[in-house]
């Protein structure tokens, strides 16, 4: 048997600001640190033998926070950016709200939650599963096979695409997917990567 956790990272300054951040590297602000803190304590019985981030600060940081308080902070890392949230292009470091205005709250919700249309010189849900997927099929995967217990901390959008493709969601279903900050998403498998369970903490 082997454990996945799936963390969103804790919040950003720019969430807390209301910003499109995508690949802009913002740290978290003390209120993500303190539900990375709190993501940790609901994960504290789980021995982990990998854990795999974005390169992106925020995601690290939570990373880095969660191991120090389960005390596991010696475990193998691995850092790639195909776990990085999806790229917004144009858009990001924009106020959500003056971007609804600038280009109409209808063009703005499509580019935020259709599967597959991408704002301007961005990234959509669809393309950020194209690269998501492979890197977690060739390495989280791998390790789950394995029978290492994984942790991996990155972003709303990088997880969407790893909790679609395990819970066999459609398309249209994964427009509804909403992931909290530092909130841990458990899944157990059998030795054929068949889920057991699954669960929110």
């Amino acid at each position: 048997m082997a454990t996945l956790v799936l963390i969103r990272h804790g919040e950003s300054q720019w969430n807390l600001e209301n910003k499109f951040t995508g690949w802009v590297d913002i740290p978290l602000t003390e209120k993500g640190r303190e539900e990375a803190r709190r993501g940790g304590e609901k994960i504290k019985g789980i021995q982990f033998q990998k854990a795999y981030t974005s390169v992106l600060e925020r995601a690290i940081e939570t990373l880095e926070i969660i191991l120090k308080v389960i005390r596991q902070k010696h475990i193998p890392v691995e850092k790639d950016q195909a776990l990085n949230e999806r790229r917004y292009g144009d858009l990001q470091g924009l106020n959500k709200e003056e971007t609804a205005k600038k280009f109409g709250a209808e063009q703005v919700h499509i580019w935020r939650r259709s599967y597959d249309v991408a704002p301007p010189n961005g990234e959509s849900l669809k393309d950020t599963a194209a690269r998501t997927l492979p890197y977690f099929e060739r390495h989280i995967l791998k390790d789950l096979k394995a029978g290492k217990n994984v942790l991996v901390s990155a972003h709303g959008n990088s997880l969407r695409s790893i909790v679609m493709k395990l819970d066999k969601m459609t398309r249209e279903e994964v427009l509804n997917l909403n992931l909290g900050t530092g909130v841990p998403i458990v899944y157990e498998f059998d030795s054929n990567l068949n889920i057991l369970s699954k669960k929110e903490l």
